[in-house]
């Protein structure tokens, strides 16, 4: 029983952790400044955006680096599909927004999961190049100077997505819906098979399962919730560039969930939070002064400083402070105490 009950207490950690967060997250709003909930919204907005990536990267082995076209196609599509004499309405806008990047997503995700390895991080991201280069060059997406929002979407009477409050607790429910998603999918069937695929997947050939099915229903979710992150982050914002869809944009999401710790989806959550916290820091003039123009050299030398010494990410400190405590072994009072 007592070996049951150590097993078990990690699981309720992480649950009681996961809970703290979005209970945290729930109720911040009700003591942040409008700056602060403002930032919340951004951050869980990303937050979602590596959930996404980490279904593939964590749950399959599948590490892209083209995730930031799915993102940007989703937030593109609502300022495209907007009309211009007013709002549209979400109950269709939303639907069409994460189908139109599901299905780039299933058309990148049937080619390029005919390679691997190095050369299917490179075809994710020459694709997400191509896209890229269509809203930049063409006047579809506006070119450089993007596009603005003409209205904010609505569901009808119901409600108006129209920032400040409403908008972040529509954002953390989407979240919130996300993660529940993820979580249930990765104990399914499926995600058993994603998880045996990523550690060996000649093996799961070997035992009967045709592998490339499971991949590209994967790749095609993953797309789908990235472009419901994209949808988000248009909303919130009333403006879309190109920059949402550039290589910069697929490895910060990369670097996030490697911040989180690869694996976890909790660790998504960390890692986008951790990112976007650590962002704002070097960028700040009261702390850094002139230097803060420079913030990405502090970044930098950060994030690399995290992977060599957390190489689990940060939801690994808790097993690491466990494995220390264990090697140091019993305190010298309960040396003492013990019976001779």
């Amino acid at each position: 029983m007592d070996a049951i009950d150590a097993a078990a207490a990690p699981a309720r950690g992480k649950l009681a952790f996961v809970a703290l967060v979005f209970g945290a997250l729930a109720l911040y709003p009700l003591v942040a400044s409008g700056f602060g909930s403002d930032l919340a919204t951004k951050i869980m907005i990303f937050a979602i955006f590596a959930l996404s990536l980490e279904l593939i990267v964590g749950g399959a082995g599948l590490v892209s680096f083209g995730h930031a076209a799915f993102f940007g196609i989703g937030a593109y599509g609502v300022v495209l599909l907007t009309p211009a004499d007013g709002p549209a309405s979400a109950w269709w806008l939303l639907p069409a927004a994460v189908a139109l990047a599901a299905v780039y997503a299933l058309a990148v995700g049937a080619l390029s999961l005919r390679t691997r390895g190095i050369y299917f991080i490179m075809v994710t991201l020459a694709f997400a190049q191509m896209a890229y280069y269509v809203v930049h060059d063409t006047p579809l997406g506006g070119g450089t100077d993007g596009i603005y929002l003409n209205a904010r979407p609505a569901f009808g009477t119901l409600l108006a997505l129209e920032g400040g409050r409403t908008m972040y607790y529509v954002v953390y429910a989407v979240l919130l819906a996300v993660f529940a998603l993820l979580a249930v999918l990765r104990r399914s069937r499926f995600g058993r098979a994603l998880a045996g695929i990523r550690v060996n997947e000649q093996r799961m050939r070997a035992t009967g399962y045709s592998t490339y099915p499971y991949k590209l229903a994967a790749f095609t979710i993953s797309g789908a919730i990235a472009g419901l992150g994209g949808f988000l982050y248009a909303v919130k914002d009333g403006f879309v560039n190109p920059e949402l869809l550039a290589w910069n944009e697929s490895g910060a999401v990369l670097i996030m969930i490697i911040l989180g710790g690869i694996g976890h989806l909790r660790g998504a959550l960390i890692g986008a939070f951790a990112y976007a916290l650590l962002q704002e820091f070097f960028k700040s003039d009261a702390v850094f002064g002139a230097f803060a123009k420079h913030w990405l050299l502090g970044m930098g030398v950060t994030i690399i400083a995290s992977v060599a010494l957390l190489p689990r990410g940060l939801v690994g400190i808790p097993a690491m402070l466990r494995r220390r405590r264990a090697r140091r072994g019993p305190t010298s009072t309960e040396v003492r105490d013990e019976p001779a």
